[in-house]
C-alpha cells in the first residue's frame, strides 16, 4: 500500500512553508521542508547553506555551466544536477518509508508513481505575498518587488529543468489555493480535510 503524501508547491511569499507545517500538525504527520535541506546536505556533503542556495531555486548561471562543462567528476553535469539526483533519492525514500508533507523541491513529480499523493499550490496576489515577505524576512537592499520576481523565476526555470513540467500550471496540481483570499488557516482546514 502507497503512502499517503502532500505535496505543496508555492510561490514564494504565499505561505505555503507554513501551511505546510500547519497541515502536517493537524494530521500528526512529519513535514519535510528544511529537514530536507539537512538530509541533502548529509547525502552530498555539501553545506546546508550552499544547498540552500543552490537548490531548489538555483538560477545563478550553474545551468549553463553544466550544460558547457560536461566533463564533471561524479558523472553529473554540475553540482545541482548532482543535488537533484540526491535529493530525488532522498524524497524517494521518504515517499516509501511514511506518510507525510512535503513542501517544495518538485515532490510532486518526483513521487508521481510511487505515493498516494494530493498535489497543492499555494499562491496569492503580488502584493499580499510582498507584504508577508516584508513583514517575515524584513527589508533588504533588494526591493521586494525584485525579490518575488526573481525567487518565483528562479523556482519555475528549476522546476521546469527537472521536470518538464511548467510551474504553478493547473494541470500539475490537485488543488491551487489562494493564500491571500482564503487565508492560512482555511487552506490548512482544506487541505487536511481532502487528505
Amino acid at each position: 500500500m502507497k503512502n499517503r503524501i502532500i505535496t505543496i508547491g508555492r510561490e514564494f511569499g504565499s505561505g505555503g512553508r507554513t501551511i505546510g507545517r500547519l497541515v502536517a500538525e493537524k494530521l500528526g504527520i512529519p513535514c519535510y521542508d528544511q529537514e530536507l535541506i539537512q538530509k541533502l546536505a548529509e547525502e552530498s556533503g555539501f553545506t546546508a547553506d550552499y544547498i540552500q542556495n543552490e537548490s531548489e531555486d538555483a538560477a545563478h548561471g550553474f545551468w549553463s555551466v553544466g550544460v558547457l562543462n560536461a566533463d564533471q567528476p561524479w558523472g553529473y553535469s554540475s553540482n545541482q544536477d548532482r543535488l537533484w539526483s540526491i535529493q530525488n533519492d532522498v524524497i524517494t525514500e521518504l515517499g516509501e518509508k511514511e506518510s507525510c508533507v512535503i513542501v517544495g523541491r518538485c515532490a510532486d513529480v518526483i513521487l508521481e508513481d510511487k505515493a498516494d499523493l494530493l498535489k497543492v499550490f499555494i499562491h496569492a496576489d503580488f502584493n499580499k505575498r510582498a507584504q508577508r515577505i516584508v513583514e517575515k524576512y524584513g527589508e533588504t537592499e533588494i526591493p521586494t518587488e525584485k525579490r518575488l520576481r526573481e525567487k518565483d523565476k528562479r523556482r519555475a526555470m528549476y522546476y521546469q529543468l527537472y521536470t518538464d513540467q511548467k510551474w504553478g500550471a493547473v494541470e500539475n496540481y490537485h488543488v491551487i489555493l489562494d493564500s491571500g483570499v482564503l487565508g492560512i488557516d482555511k487552506c490548512v482546514e482544506i487541505i487536511a480535510s481532502l487528505y
